[in-house]
């Protein structure tokens, strides 16, 4: 059964793990409201999406 030689440092390990990190996630600002809110979803501070109320605020 093969076996590292040496054992792998830390920054050999961090070069190769470079990649897997946590993401922001992208927002944008409700024309509407003015809410954070991810594109191309219904706001869910005010239910609008494309200039149109979509879901009702009171549910």
């Amino acid at each position: 059964m093969a076996v590292p030689a040496r054992r792998t440092s830390k920054a050999k390990k961090g070069m190769r793990r470079g990649h897997i990190k946590l993401a922001n996630p992208g927002l944008s600002a409700c024309p509407n409201c003015g809410e954070l809110r991810k594109p191309h979803m219904v706001c869910p501070s005010c239910g609008y999406y494309d200039g149109k109320q979509v879901v009702n605020e009171n549910n």
